[in-house]
């Protein structure tokens, strides 16, 4: 049996499904059309073919998660990476922000920024922008209702301009419900070697 992973870890771990994926070979025209939205130069994830019995919402919702967290202008890859993390935190999905976690240390070329989030979460020891960023993506997960224009001018103090925090609240916001469907559809494990 497989161990579930409870601790935030940047080591990206399985993620093991509890809805059976689809079979690429037995796969409908729908679901092959929708699928074709995905990165072609990457293996298709277990968390897509689950998704794919859906076609219709995945058709959707790739696109959309490659606007948010891929367009050009705005917010920086790695600071969407880092809004991602916070968000998955807040929610507690081990799988999302391992994912995101190693993506943005890969990005920024630096491991400590991961290292004190998950040591110390929203108190971690971070540059003004940083920490702007992830306090914002914390609270708006947390509880979006709370968020407030002094939050917004707290972003802009810390030199985010109006592009860059639409972005900010769109990648934590994908995240608010990414890590819904990670939790009930499955769960992160170990890998084995």
């Amino acid at each position: 049996m497989s161990k579930i992973i409870h601790d935030f870890t940047t080591t990206v771990p399985f993620w093991q499904p509890r809805v059976t994926p689809i079979d690429l070979d037995d796969a409908t025209e729908e679901q092959r059309d929708a699928l074709q939205v995905t990165p072609s130069n990457q293996k298709v994830s277990e968390y897509v073919l689950v998704l794919a019995r859906d076609a219709e919402t995945l058709k959707e919702r790739t696109p959309l998660f490659n606007a948010i967290m891929y367009n050009r202008g705005g917010m920086s890859r790695a600071e969407r990476e880092l809004s991602a993390t916070g968000a998955s935190i807040v929610n507690r999905c081990v799988y999302c922000a391992a994912v995101h976690a190693s993506r943005y240390n890969q990005l920024a070329k630096d491991v400590t920024v991961m290292e004190r989030i998950f040591a110390d979460g929203a108190a971690a020891d971070l540059d003004v922008r940083q920490s702007a960023i992830l306090q914002f993506a914390m609270k708006l997960s947390q509880t979006p209702p709370e968020v407030t224009a002094d939050d917004m001018q707290v972003l802009r103090d810390a030199g985010l301009e109006s592009d860059e925090i639409l972005d900010l609240i769109l990648s934590a916001s994908l995240f608010g419900w990414a890590n819904r469907l990670m939790h009930t559809l499955g769960d992160p494990i170990e890998r084995s070697e």
